[in-house]
């Protein structure tokens, strides 16, 4: 069996030469922190997305609001505009709920405990263990995709996903050590992002060769194994472009619960398996402008594009077309950029 504490002093030793330089984190081994606020921000936009696609958000948000307070203040249609992007829109509205409940509740500054920050609106267990664990040097157990994926070829576990997460988090957790946690789970994710990758894993490069149960079977790719996904149903739609006089577009902003809740959008028919009832929001002569094509995490969507030119008014935010591309969602962006330029419609 893999020896823990060989592979905490390895990996550790690892980390202190081949630590990637992020804007939300310390150097490793600096007896300095990171600001609980950057940890939080960074670890909310980073998980659905990459670290390449955060980045630009993560400056463009401490820049605006360069504190939890900051942000707390900013109105929720600036904050849901600047995260299109990103995905996953209820993120933002748990965001702005946590900052507010922050810079209210707790004189702008975050708990510095694993359950404590577990208390706060918007923050799930794996938040509250890396923002102890980062920002606090609190020993919490953090176990995220990357982690689940170099526990498993350690220890050769055969459970498929999403079965074996326990399992996982178990073996997960016996490193766990009050000697430099925050590194610790850092150099965790580290490896699983630059070494131990998904595909292609590097072994040659990785400290754990001579522990990893899977690269001593030969296939360390194959874990962690995981149960096939159900097919991604596709759904159709219509949505409308429509240009005022001033070559402004309509806007309207969607409900604030559900998919991309909260946010700017063109309007649009529902997205249904099979045939879709669209009628235009209002009567004008309207044209096709082909379609576009957008993959959800639940779902694959295609868009039928619908444009007009009408008088403005109505119960819409009329922008211009560059003031509205940036203040949309991607899927709704395409949508705009498939109609053409106002002189066009």
């Amino acid at each position: 069996m893999p020896d823990v504490s060989l592979i905490r002093s390895e990996l550790l030793a690892w980390y202190d030469a081949h630590a990637r330089s992020l804007q939300w984190r310390a150097p490793p081994g600096a007896g300095t922190r990171t600001e609980p606020y950057r940890v939080w921000l960074s670890e909310v936009m980073l998980q659905q997305t990459t670290v390449p696609h955060a980045t630009p958000y993560f400056h463009d948000f401490t820049r605006r609001w360069p504190t939890v307070s900051d942000l707390a203040a900013a109105p929720d249609a600036e904050v849901m505009a600047a995260w299109a992007g990103l995905g996953y829109y209820a993120r933002a509205r748990n965001l702005l709920a946590c900052a507010r409940a922050v810079a209210s509740d707790h004189g702008g500054v975050f708990p510095d405990t694993e359950a404590g920050l577990l208390a706060l609106p918007g923050v799930g267990a794996y938040t509250a263990a890396a923002v102890a664990s980062i920002a606090f040097d609190r020993a919490a157990n953090v176990v995220d995709g990357n982690v689940e994926r170099v526990m498993a070829r350690l220890f050769a576990v055969e459970t498929p996903l999403p079965a074996a997460r326990p399992e996982l988090k178990r073996l997960a957790a016996q490193f766990i050590t009050d000697d430099r946690p925050g590194d610790w789970a850092q150099a965790l994710m580290d490896l699983g992002a630059t070494v131990c990758r998904p595909k292609s894993p590097t072994c040659g490069l990785c400290p754990l060769t001579d522990q990893c149960l899977g690269f001593a079977g030969g296939t360390p790719e194959r874990f962690p194994i995981k149960t096939k996904k159900a097919e991604r149903p596709h759904r159709l739609g219509v949505v409308y472009v429509m240009i005022d006089a001033e070559g402004r577009v309509a806007l309207e902003r969607r409900p604030d619960k559900g998919l991309l809740g909260g946010m700017m959008g063109l309007p649009t028919s529902d997205w249904a398996v099979g045939a879709v009832d669209a009628a235009a929001p209002i009567a004008a002569d309207w044209r096709e402008a082909g379609a576009v094509e957008h993959v959800f995490t639940h779902f694959s969507l295609t868009l039928s594009v619908r444009t007009a030119r009408v008088e403005g008014g109505g119960d819409y935010e009329w922008m211009t077309v560059e003031a509205a591309r940036a203040a949309l969602p991607t899927v709704f962006a395409k949508a705009l950029d498939r109609a053409g330029e106002p002189a066009l419609i």
